[in-house]
């Protein structure tokens, strides 16, 4: 029977210049000792992952997942999210997004969407190599600017901004379909794709594409006030990745949604650790099991108060403990009687049949 896997550790969040966090050996190990089956691995840092050579060499390919395998490790997923972001960019967050981009093309738009492209087509061929079927991204956004609707904003200019985002995305979704690959965008606030509302309209704008897929994040739903549980019912058959996030919620007379510019600390809406905060992972892992998600359940560790070596030492433990594994059988199996069509008339109080 299908089942969820995990519990797999998201690397972008521990990747730094100290060990254990400084070389793909040293995390492996580490993410093994504290009970990680699998890493999704970010495709920025070519010290720990080289997307470029991945892409090219099977061999590289190859002794990646060797050296994991030494530490009971595979690859959940690899991550361009950084890159995703760069696909599109409004002009208003230009500055705020060059250090995404090598510096060679910093300063220029056109320069860095391609660059973006390419890493993006990289990471198709390369999760092809490592034989993965799902990969987790942004949407980027050039409509989020205009979220709020006021002045109130001609339904054309959002109407242009997805055709645009669909166009600049439609050759890498066929890319990645070429590879046989799922593209799994991550629905955030700050992306374009950031609800269901906005999943959906880039769907179609793409025409319903085959690798059109969603990263379902709870905590950015609870953080909008969404029914994230309901949310599953609706989209389950697009459910292709899984970050395992929690947060909360703190209903405030003085700020709301949108956070007044605080802090994390401070704001209404905060991420957590998980079992720290507000989200309902029995009902989540319940739904996907429901559904027969069989991907990797992955923390990504963000939370505003506590230490970070902390959380990824308790969220192994919070996400094998949310396991479902499938029953085989009905639990009333036992008692099941005959069917035959008899029987079956008798019991409606049915004469039988001539």
């Amino acid at each position: 029977m299908n089942t969820l896997k995990g519990p797999g550790l998201f690397l972008s969040q521990f990747i730094g210049q100290e060990a254990p966090f400084n070389t793909l050996d040293n995390l492996a190990a580490w993410a093994a000792s504290l009970g990680y089956k699998a890493l999704q691995i970010p495709c920025n840092h070519p010290h720990i992952f080289d997307v470029q050579q991945a892409a090219a060499s099977q061999a590289y390919c190859d002794d990646i997942q060797q050296r994991l395998a030494r530490y009971g490790l595979v690859i959940s997923e690899l991550s361009t999210h950084l890159e995703g972001q760069l696909i599109a960019v409004h002009p208003a967050y230009d500055e705020a997004f060059n250090d995404f981009a090598p510096p060679a093309v910093r300063g220029d738009r056109h320069a860095r969407q391609q660059w973006a492209t390419e890493v993006l087509m990289q990471a198709a061929q390369a999760s092809a190599r490592l034989g993965l079927t799902a990969h987790a991204t942004f949407s980027g956004a050039l409509a989020w600017p205009y979220f709020y609707p006021w002045p109130p904003r001609k339904e054309a200019l959002i109407d242009t901004a997805f055709a645009e985002l669909a166009a600049r995305w439609r050759p890498i979704l066929d890319e990645f379909d070429r590879h046989g690959v799922n593209l799994c965008y991550e629905l955030h606030p700050s992306e374009d794709l950031h609800d269901g509302v906005s999943f959906d309209r880039f769907l179609a704008a793409v025409d319903h594409h085959p690798r059109c897929h969603i990263l379902f994040d709870p905590s950015h739903m609870l953080l909008q006030q969404m029914d994230y549980l309901a949310f599953i019912d609706l989209y389950h058959p697009r459910i292709k990745a899984f970050h395992v996030k929690d947060a909360e919620f703190v209903r405030s007379g003085r700020s709301g949604v949108y956070g007044g510019y605080q802090p994390w600390r401070e704001r209404a809406g905060r991420f957590r650790s998980p079992g720290d905060g507000q989200i309902d992972f029995k009902g989540i892992f319940s739904r996907l099991a429901q559904y027969g998600y069989d991907g990797w359940a992955v923390l990504e560790w963000e939370c505003c108060l506590k230490d970070a070596a902390t959380g990824a030492a308790e969220g192994a433990g919070f996400i094998a403990g949310q396991m479902i594994p499938l029953a085989d059988r009905a639990f009333d199996d036992f008692a099941v009687t005959g069917s035959e069509l008899p029987a079956i008339r008798r019991m409606l109080g049915l004469e039988a049949q001539p």
